[in-house]
């Protein structure tokens, strides 16, 4: 892919989570970080976009999702949510009483 050089004004506080990846050896300099920066910002752009799409998609052929419809959704992954977290600190306390 070709490179181009720009000028950007950056806050300092992110430059110097850049400059730390870099010192860390995460990446292999400022560049590299701010290049996956974007290439990540773009991929979820692209993918809020076609979620935005399939939304309306649905909503032409079913009707509009409603403020109910969202609403238990949340609260079904709330249940989800916590059975799974239940399941997970049993496995691991048993994992731990096993070690």
């Amino acid at each position: 892919m070709t490179k181009r050089r720009i000028t950007l004004t950056i806050d300092a506080d992110l430059l110097d989570e850049a400059r730390a990846a870099v010192s860390d050896g995460d990446v292999s300099s400022v560049s590299a970080w701010v290049n996956q920066a974007m290439a990540d910002k773009s991929e979820n752009r692209r993918r809020l976009k076609a979620l935005g799409e399939a939304i309306a998609d649905y909503e032409a052929e079913f009707g509009k999702i409603t403020d109910e419809e969202l609403e238990e959704r949340r609260r079904l992954d709330r249940e989800e949510a916590s059975q799974f977290r239940k399941e997970w600190q049993r496995q691991r306390a048993e994992r731990e009483l096993g070690a």
